[in-house]
């Protein structure tokens, strides 16, 4: 298989791939990643038109600068899309770093005896630096499933190429002058390896992307717009699968804000949206870590507690109800304060969701009932109070 033959086919992966990427980049437009990893693997098609133009050069020294300044780019680009994926900010300081030393290696490198070992080793040390720094960045992300973990390794692996190049050039020999280099083994070997990575980064990367387009499509499905909590789906969803993993103990607050009605009526629905905003900030500002908070009705609210007691829940709802009742919303253009009544039920052994809910409702009812801007405990959840002693 000769290099030229490697080289049509690295053209083609990434003329594939830099169109996959703009699709994605089109159909969605918070994929801010995948514009620029289509034009990484634009630039792929570039750099393999500039090796067969280097052929036919007299000087080829222009167009040898060129290739590899063009690739360093498509991996500048690749490593910037992957950062902006991964929610990180690209590390600017980095890439600027790698390019300067780059540029001011250039006149070293093309001065140097083609296919000298001292010469492949200085000009393979950009590329396997900013591919290790890609790999660093998705680490970095603090992303460890499967497919990121893959990735990292596919980064390492392509860094490690990288180096092994001038060695393996040392063993089964090169072209004495740029021109000659696609009739050589050791250019349909670093093709071949590089074809490999391409299409094995590409497909990954692609592979993330769906799995990350996927679940934020759900997270949205899930979540309610204006109180940016879990709607009545996903909290349930999330609620039983908490009641499943743990280890029995769990505590339910219900909530439901007072004379929601009277707010719309008096105020307008902008102000009552608004209230409902703040109090849904206000429930998972104050929940202990690994609290489900969701909206389940109109002005109604619950918080699931995994391993929580009855203790905790009542004292994180008193938490909210003196904190909100307190609260002054002006923005709002309401000068009036609000307050919310709270429901706690403690999951039993065998309760069910459902069962849960209904308890914690019934005991939100009777803080209703009783005047509403108060907390309940659900009935037969309270110790029995101590006979008293005859005198």
């Amino acid at each position: 298989m000769t290099a030229a033959f490697v080289l049509g086919i690295n053209m083609s992966v990434a003329g594939i791939f830099a169109v996959a990427f703009t699709v994605v980049a089109a159909t969605n437009r918070t994929a801010r990643g995948a514009r620029w990893l289509a034009l990484g693997y634009g630039m792929g098609i570039v750099y393999v038109g500039l090796e067969f133009i280097l052929t036919r050069q007299v000087d080829p020294t222009p167009v040898g600068i060129g290739i590899f300044l063009v690739f360093l780019l498509a991996l500048s680009f690749a490593l910037i899309g992957v950062a902006y994926h991964y929610r990180a900010q690209p590390p600017w300081a980095a890439i600027a770093a790698i390019w300067v030393a780059t540029i001011l290696a250039v006149p070293v490198i093309f001065s140097m005896t083609y296919g000298s070992i001292p010469r492949l080793m200085l000009y393979q040390l950009p590329y396997f630096a900013m591919q290790t720094l890609l790999g660093l960045v998705i680490w970095r992300s603090g992303r460890r499933q499967a497919l990121d973990l893959l990735l990292i390794a596919l980064q390492l692996v392509a860094a490690l190429i990288y180096v092994a190049k001038p060695f393996i050039a040392a063993q089964v020999g090169t072209a004495n002058a740029p021109q000659g280099y696609m009739a050589t083994t050791y250019a349909a070997i670093s093709q071949s390896g590089s074809v490999v990575t391409l299409m094995a980064i590409a497909l990954v990367l692609l592979l993330v992307m769906m799995r990350d387009s996927t679940a934020e499509m759900i997270a949205r499905s899930e979540t309610d717009p204006l109180s940016s909590v879990l709607n009545r789906r996903g909290f349930e969803h999330h609620a039983e699968l908490a009641l499943l993993r743990g280890d029995g103990n769990a505590v339910l607050v219900a909530a439901d804000l007072d004379h929601f009605k009277k707010i719309n009526d008096s105020f307008g629905h902008a102000a009552g949206d608004g209230v409902i905003a703040h109090f849904a900030a206000m429930l998972v500002d104050a929940a202990p870590p690994g609290a489900i908070v969701g909206r389940t009705g109109g002005e109604e609210f619950a918080v699931l507690i995994p391993g929580g007691l009855l203790s905790e829940g009542r004292l994180y709802a008193e938490t909210v109800r003196t904190i909100f009742a307190a609260a002054q919303l002006p923005v709002l253009g309401v000068d009036r304060g609000f307050t919310a009544s709270f429901g706690v039920a403690q999951h039993g052994l065998d309760d069910s969701l459902f069962e849960l809910s209904r308890r914690a409702d019934a005991a939100l009812y009777r803080a209703k009932a009783g005047g509403r801007n108060r907390v309940r405990v659900a009935l037969g959840e309270l110790p029995p109070m101590p006979a008293l002693g005859v005198a």
